[in-house]
């Protein structure tokens, strides 16, 4: 048996956090262990790969759409999305590098699924690891839902989707949230005819939904399709196509692309002879990641709470500082900025509009069209907001929302003036950059001064 000061589970953005803050600031002896993919799945299947096809996408739609415009006569773009993934591959670290690199910052490094098989014991084959500190960081996967007929045909994700070297025809997508947004724009802005199914009444609905819909509006120029209110209830194989049944309609498309949400990596731990809790969307843990057995934390996507890869990272610190006994504070995600990256992005930091009427909080709303933001002429953007929830007495900023290109950017600076308790009337007061697209939500902050001066329609 090998003795560590700590046994991670899991090789991604939590586990490589928690695993680096361990040896280099507790002097800990570590053991990672990893039985999918070494490096986690941003970097080999999720962030990095997908960021890359949206570049891809955003090229291919400006040489065929914005070119001309501009005066460069270049001709209809093809694409050849077989050197797209080539380009892409090309991005990423192979197993044995990660494992390399990973071993060379002080970890052991085991390949094999892990088995809690005691309280400070993890089995991984014939292996048998011991130590007073472990942190579950499994991450998750694509969750099947429970459609007829789905286990008969070759669904694609977002992994095998960009495996793929064929452009398909027709796609149909599963799930109005960020990863079925972005595929969709990349799929539709390639060639391909895209259809998304959302069981809400409105695309990505845990944003604001005036910004909601400015987005649907642009992924529609594009060519997405959207059902909205509906479900798939079954789906079957005719030939080269997939069939499926969405309410009284039938649609008909070559490939089915899962994006409905995500399922936790648990299965193989034995969490339940434990006694360690969990629930549909993943481990149950506290505010400093500790699960309900003691020794035993967990952080990343496989507590199901808020999959993003700097969430992951953020709780990671905060589970190692709390087994180290360095007193860190507890979790808190009141200010968590957040984007789609689509072209435009929807990106958002703090309440919406409908969180602060559902609160009780006396509010007040502006907004700023992105015409009239000079930056958007130069790409003849035409879909884009600006918004700002604030509380009416104080006149506190209680929600920045951003549809705009670099939307993420935007509100990523923007989130430590809520952190700090900014004001409508400090964004309104700031200076700004001249020409970029985030001096919109100062324009926007400008609308609600006592008399504010009506500039776009004479400035643009």
């Amino acid at each position: 048996m090998s003795t560590y000061d700590l046994i991670v589970l899991g090789s991604g953005s939590a586990a490589r956090d928690a695993a680096a803050k361990a040896v280099q600031q507790c002097d800990a002896s570590v053991a990672l262990v990893e039985s999918t993919r070494w490096g986690g799945s941003c970097p080999n299947v999720a962030c990095k790969p997908t960021k890359a096809y949206l570049v891809v996408a955003e090229l291919f739609h400006d040489v065929n759409h914005l070119a001309g415009k501009l005066g460069i006569d270049l001709g209809p773009a093809t694409l050849d999305l077989a050197r797209v993934k080539a380009r892409k591959d090309s991005l990423k670290k192979g197993d044995a590098k990660w494992k390399q690199d990973l071993e060379g910052a002080g970890f052991d490094a085991y390949d094999g699924e892990a088995e809690l098989a005691g309280r400070g014991e993890v089995r991984v084959g014939d292996e048998e690891l011991d130590a007073e500190r472990i942190l579950i960081a499994t991450g998750s996967r694509t969750a099947v839902p429970s459609i007829e007929g789905i286990d008969e045909i070759d669904w694609i994700d977002h992994v095998s989707a960009l495996e793929l070297t064929d452009l398909p025809d027709s796609l149909l997508i599963l799930g109005g949230g960020p990863v079925g947004l972005e595929f969709a724009q990349i799929f539709a802005r390639f060639g391909s005819r895209v259809t998304v199914v959302q069981s809400a009444d409105r695309i990505s609905p845990r944003s604001d939904e005036q910004a909601s819909e400015v987005l649907q509006a642009a992924l529609e120029e594009d060519g997405v399709e959207f059902v909205l209110s509906s479900t798939v209830t079954s789906v079957r194989r005719d030939g080269d196509e997939v069939v499926a049944a969405v309410g009284s309609e039938e649609i008909r498309v070559e490939k089915l692309l899962l994006a409905s949400g995500r399922s936790p990596n648990i299965e193989v731990l034995r969490l339940d002879e434990l006694g360690i809790e969990h629930d549909r969307a993943g481990i149950l843990v506290d505010e400093h990641m500790r699960t309900s057995v003691d020794g035993i934390w967990a952080s990343g996507d496989v507590t199901g709470r808020y999959q993003f890869t700097p969430i992951a990272q953020y709780q990671a610190r905060i589970a190692i500082e709390d087994m180290f006994a360095r007193d860190p504070a507890p979790a808190d995600y009141s200010v968590l900025p957040t984007a789609i990256f689509t072209e435009p992005e929807l990106a958002a930091v703090g309440l919406t509009e409908q969180e602060a009427r559902d609160r009780g909080i006396e509010h007040d709303v502006v907004t700023h069209d992105i015409k009239h933001v000079q930056r958007s002429s130069y790409k003849d953007q035409k879909r884009g907001l600006y918004k700002v929830v604030y509380e009416t007495g104080t006149r506190r900023v209680l929600g920045l929302h951003v549809v705009a290109p670099n939307g993420g950017d935007i509100v990523h600076g923007l989130s430590l003036a809520l952190r700090l308790g900014a004001t409508v009337d400090d964004l309104a007061a700031m200076h700004h950059v001249f020409p970029t697209f985030a001096e919109g939500m100062k324009a926007a902050a400008e609308q609600a001064m006592p008399q504010p001066v009506e500039m776009a329609a004479i400035c643009n």
